[in-house]
């Protein structure tokens, strides 16, 4: 059962690192692209740090747009939100 966990999530984190911008596009990332990058951030970062040729960001980007997705897109992971305490 456990092996079987492992397996699904390498094989999850791999179809998430498959999305992860690279290289130069001819289209601009706008803010869609933004937010799909924010969301995937965590997974990006552990194929860089595995050594795979991904990028964090898209580099030709619309500027703010893309910035304000990607960090609507960080958000949703859950970096944004905090349980209160009463």
């Amino acid at each position: 059962m456990k092996k079987n966990a492992i397996l699904l999530l390498v094989i999850i984190s791999v179809m998430f690192v498959s999305c992860a911008p690279s290289g130069y596009s001819s289209q601009e990332a706008g803010f869609f692209s933004g937010i799909w990058h924010g969301i995937i951030f965590v997974f990006s970062l552990i194929g860089k740090l595995f050594g795979l040729k991904i990028g964090i960001y898209a580099e030709h980007n619309s500027g703010f747009f893309y910035w304000l997705g990607f960090m609507i897109g960080l958000g949703l992971l859950g970096g944004g939100s905090a349980k209160s305490r009463t």
